[in-house]
Parts: C-alpha cells; sequence; structure tokens
C-alpha cells in the first residue's frame, strides 16, 4: 500500500463521476473536514496476500503521525494515482473499510467515497513530520522501493548483466510523458513552461527538473538577485557535498526522524546518504576551523542540492519534486546577536518578496511531540521568536506542534494572484545541533561556549518559487527575469538586413535579444513572440529603416510606438534590467 500523509487547515471534496461500477454512495459521505491528517491511499496488487498485515502496519503509522501533529480527525482519501499497480477494486474497498473500522476504535475517522473521480481542495499546514510519503507491506513500512531487481555488487571492475538489454525499449520507457493539459489550467506552470520553453520532465529521472537554456537563464537571475543581497549582507557562500556518510545524519537527528525520505547508497561498505538537508555540511564546515568570539555572527549560504524520496503519485512539476535547491543559510551566534540576526533575516525576506510583488503573513511553530534538545532551551527559543515579532510589531498566527523537530520557527506565507498561500522563507531557531556535533567558539573569558544556530531559507525551494512565480505573473516576467527580453521582427525579406544590425546592437548592449526573419506575416510573429511572454517586440520596415528609427510593441499592450530612437531605446531597456524591478510588462 502507498500513502501520502498531510497534515491539513481542511481538505474539502466534491465528486464527479463514477470510477467503478461498485463506487459507494456518497450522499451520506461529508464533504470537507477541518484540522484533519488526510490520508491518501492507494491498495495495491502485492496488498492482496495479506491484507490484515497490510491494515495493521498502516495503522500502526497513520496513528504515530496523527498523535504526533495532533490533529483531530483522520481522513482516508483512496487515491489511485499514487501507484501503477492496483489491487481489484473489491480488494481495495475491504481494506479500506477495514483501515476505518480499526482506526475508529482510536481516533476520529472520516473516509472520502471510494469509486469516483473527485475534486478536492486543501489547504496544508506543511508539517515536517505530516508530509510523509510511505509504502506499506506485511513486514511493515518502508520508502519505496524502486522497481525491477537488484544484483548482488558485482567485484571491483566487472560488469554484471541478468538481461538481454534492447536500447530502443528502455528509450521508450523513459521516454518524456506527454503533459495531459485537459486537467490544468491555462496559467499553470507546466503549460507555460512548455510554451516558453523553459523546463521539462522525463520518466529517466522522476521528479527532476531538465532545465532547459531559456529556463535556467531565469534560474540563474534569481541566483545572480540573491548572491548580491547575500554579499550586501555579510553572507559567505559555500557549497558542500550532496553525499555525506549515515553518521553525520545519526547525530544531527534526521536519521531518526526523516530516514524514510532520504537516498542511501554505499562506499566501501560504508553507508551514505544523498542529503535532503544542508545543515550537517555548514555544521562541518564551521568546525573545519577553531573559532572566536570575533568571528561571530557567521553567516555561511549553500545553494545546496537536496534529494528527498517521494511516491511518484504525488510529484508535481516544480512544485513537488524529488531534487531541488534550497536557498539555505545558518548562522551562528552568541544569544546576544541573535535578535538582530534574526531582524536582519526578516528584513532580507520584506526586502525579496517585495521585490517580485508578494504579500505574505507570518506564523510562528512551536515544538512538535518528537524533538531533540531539551525543554529549557525550548522555551527560550519561542520566547525569543516570539518577542522579536512582538518588537516588529509583525501580526502572527501561532501553529501549535509544527516546528522543525531541532527548533521552533517562523513562517513566511506568500498570497499569489489566486490568492493560494504557499510557505516559502522560514527561519528555524536550534540550540540542539550545535551541541549534537560540539561546535564552541572562544570567548572573551578564553572558555569554549557553544554557539547558537539558525536555519533559514528565502526563496525556499528554487524550483518551487520559479513555478509560484510563473503562476503568479501568468508568465509575464519583469524583464530583468525575461529569458528573452527583446525579439526584432522584420516587416518583410527585404528588411531582414536591418533587422540584424538592430539585433546585433541590442547584444552588444547585454541585452538578451532574438531576432524572428522568417518568411511569414508580422502578424503571425508578433503573436509568436505573446505568446512566449517576450517583454518587447521591435518592428523593422521600410519605414524604419528610411528615418533609422525603430517600432516597439510592448507585451500585453495593442498600441505600437512609431519613431523610437533606438539608441534611446537599448538606454530604456538596460536601466529597467539594472534596476530588476519587479512589476511586469504585459497584464498577470
Amino acid at each position: 500500500m502507498k500513502i501520502l500523509l498531510l497534515h491539513s487547515d481542511f481538505i474539502e471534496w466534491e465528486p464527479k463521476k463514477k470510477a467503478v461500477p461498485m463506487a459507494e454512495d456518497v450522499e451520506k459521505k461529508p464533504k470537507k473536514v477541518n484540522e484533519a491528517l488526510v490520508v491518501f491511499t492507494a491498495v495495491e496488487k502485492s496488498d492482496e496476500k495479506d491484507q490484515e498485515k497490510v491494515v495493521r502496519n498502516s495503522i500502526k503509522e497513520i496513528l504515530d503521525v496523527f498523535r504526533q501533529v495532533k490533529a483531530k480527525t483522520i481522513v482516508l482519501y483512496p487515491y489511485a494515482h499514487l501507484s501503477s499497480d492496483l489491487a481489484q477494486p473489491s480488494v481495495a474497498l475491504k481494506v479500506l473499510k477495514d483501515m476505518e473500522s480499526d482506526l475508529g476504535k482510536k481516533a476520529p475517522v472520516v473516509r472520502a467515497p471510494f469509486g469516483w473521480y473527485k475534486a478536492f481542495n486543501l489547504k496544508c499546514k506543511g508539517h515536517p513530520l505530516s508530509e510523509l510519503s510511505k509504502s506499506i507491506s506485511a513486514e511493515g513500512a518502508a520508502a519505496p522501493a524502486a522497481k525491477g531487481r537488484v544484483s548482488q555488487e558485482p567485484e571491483r571492475g566487472s560488469f554484471q548483466q541478468d538481461e538481454k538489454i534492447d536500447p530502443h525499449q528502455l528509450l521508450r520507457e523513459i521516454s518524456k510523458s506527454k503533459l495531459d493539459r485537459e486537467l490544468l489550467k491555462e496559467n499553470d506552470h507546466r503549460i507555460l513552461g512548455q510554451r516558453m520553453d523553459l523546463f521539462s520532465f522525463s520518466d529517466g529521472a522522476p521528479g527532476m527538473v531538465f532545465w532547459h537554456d531559456k529556463g535556467w537563464t531565469l534560474y540563474n537571475e534569481l541566483i545572480s538577485f540573491w548572491r548580491e543581497e547575500h554579499r550586501k549582507a555579510g553572507y559567505q557562500e559555500i557549497s558542500t557535498p550532496v553525499v555525506l556518510d549515515k553518521k553525520l545524519w545519526q547525530i544531527s537527528g534526521h536519521w531518526e526522524k526523516y530516514r524514510e525520505n532520504i537516498f542511501l547508497t554505499k562506499y566501501e561498505n560504508r553507508d551514505f546518504a544523498v542529503k535532503p538537508m544542508n545543515c550537517p555540511g555548514a555544521l562541518l564546515v564551521y568546525k573545519s576551523r577553531p573559532k572566536s568570539y570575533r568571528d561571530l555572527p557567521l553567516r555561511i549560504a549553500e545553494l545546496g542540492v537536496v534529494h528527498r524520496h517521494e511516491l511518484s503519485g504525488v510529484l508535481t512539476g516544480l512544485f513537488r519534486a524529488i531534487k531541488f535547491t534550497q536557498d539555505d543559510a545558518h548562522i551562528f551566534c552568541t544569544e546576544d546577536q541573535l535578535e538582530n540576526e534574526i531582524v536582519g533575516i526578516m528584513d532580507m525576506v520584506d526586502r525579496f518578496y517585495r521585490k517580485f510583488g508578494f504579500d505574505y503573513h507570518v506564523e510562528l511553530s512551536t515544538r512538535p511531540e518528537k524533538r531533540i534538545g531539551n525543554d529549557k532551551f525550548w522555551d527560550k527559543a519561542e520566547r525569543i521568536l516570539e518577542d522579536v515579532l512582538k518588537k516588529k510589531k509583525i501580526k502572527y498566527k501561532i501553529n501549535k506542534g509544527d516546528g522543525a523537530f531541532y527548533g521552533p520557527k517562523i513562517d513566511f506565507h506568500i498570497k499569489d494572484s489566486q490568492g493560494r498561500t504557499w510557505q516559502c522563507a522560514t527561519i528555524q531557531l536550534d540550540f540542539a545541533m550545535p551541541e549534537r556535533f560540539e561546535i564552541t567558539y572562544t570567548g572573551e573569558d578564553n572558555n569554549p561556549h557553544t554557539p547558537v544556530m539558525i536555519h533559514r531559507v528565502v526563496y525556499g525551494a528554487i524550483e518551487r518559487f520559479i513555478g509560484v512565480l510563473l503562476e503568479h505573473l501568468n508568465g509575464n516576467l519583469p524583464v530583468w527575469l525575461s529569458p528573452v527580453q527583446v525579439r526584432v521582427l522584420s516587416f518583410t525579406e527585404r528588411n531582414n538586413p536591418a533587422a540584424k544590425k538592430v539585433h546585433e546592437k541590442f547584444l552588444e548592449a547585454g541585452i538578451r535579444a532574438e531576432l524572428d526573419i522568417e518568411n511569414r506575416t508580422v502578424e503571425h510573429k508578433v503573436r509568436d513572440a505573446e505568446l512566449q511572454k517576450i517583454p518587447y517586440m521591435i518592428v523593422i520596415g521600410d519605414k524604419e529603416e528610411n528615418s533609422k528609427s525603430i517600432a516597439v510593441r510592448t507585451r500585453g499592450d495593442k498600441k505600437v510606438q512609431f519613431g523610437v530612437r533606438l539608441d534611446s531605446f537599448i538606454s530604456k531597456v538596460c536601466e529597467e534590467i539594472r534596476k530588476r524591478g519587479f512589476v511586469p510588462t504585459g497584464k498577470a
């Protein structure tokens, strides 16, 4: 059985169409539940032999998370998309009824109707222990295993082949899947990504983004802005390995709390993990040289690539991926420096979100049931975060039990043009890991002291932030972020040489420009540029050649400016790029 657990403020659903003849009666079922641990479930063929054990093991896992997050109700939600190897509907329904019956003896349970195509809407709290995908068998719970056989490790230098390989068949199996546009809105970032040629996905690397040239340009522009802001704020930038020894994750606490979502590997009979987070790497950089109080605060930033084990059915383009980059930073400081550092982070988050036109609200998440560190430090950490919020006169909501396992946190939820909220930036206060990793600094008294550690991100996952930004602006990115900032169009073939010269002028000025001199109407060329969400279209016809001027059309505006001087327009665009204005041209 595959399950996905999400701690939610609410979930509501609407049955649309029967999926199987034995679909249940929906009239007697509730259609909305508040404060719930939502358990998306898919019963598989492998569950048919040992149904009782599968039910028992599933209930154990569900109750464990339910008690930790302190939800009010468990919602069992049949969700076939989690697996491609489903059990017979009669078996699946029996398993779900058995789960409902047994869970109902220990907690309030609601089961969404079985056998229907359903539209659903939920608001996820984002609790670190509830956003978990699990594979349940008769033996227990585990991270989902890869399909196929695993051979014993061959001797060094040898190669094992246990079946004949057909490369053409393999290519067909991992070929790019087609996007079902009928199920998506027109501003869905996956549709915009295809239309604007930004990125793609492939079964050859599920949940991992293939960035195209234009998408990588957008990605790197966000990073360039990030780097400039962090240099000005006194951060050092580091890069740490993607694969780290298992022992580090045992020390940090991730092995106990997060192991099911970690990719594992071996090297010379040692267990290693592909990092799901960046904290241990930053701690090792700190430990590499002795520190004194004069070195603090030490602000270490990292654009860290992480991987997290997820079920294929929950992957959602850029919003939920297996491999992504976090704009992490870890600040090591004294307790006296904490307030200034937290305020500095909050100010930076505010600058970033205002740059992109996002409104946001703030939530304070407190200690979860399962955590590391003693209550004395938790009391202090929660008090410090709350005092800073009050001094800054920031309105906030308290989310009890939703903190990280190593410390409480302040979360920033941005609001997009559709009214949806996304938790991106976070500030996490940690007294526990510095002690566990035995990091110290020499104080003014010449004695060793343990620093406090702040974990923080601004974008969060850069991939996810790009997805939110694309949908928020409907692809109409501001000029500085647009992969192509200007496209030069020739009116007729005889204008091609002049259009080429104008195109070269833009390139010489450092403006990302494209040239369209194909043999088609200018209306067709303009329409194509609009679909590509290009901010400015420059038309060169006979009139422009004779007057040595350009005609300018702005994205989303049908009016054309004639007689514009090329040098003046280039200066205008360069100034727009330099200022990095967040108001895009075109309608979002």
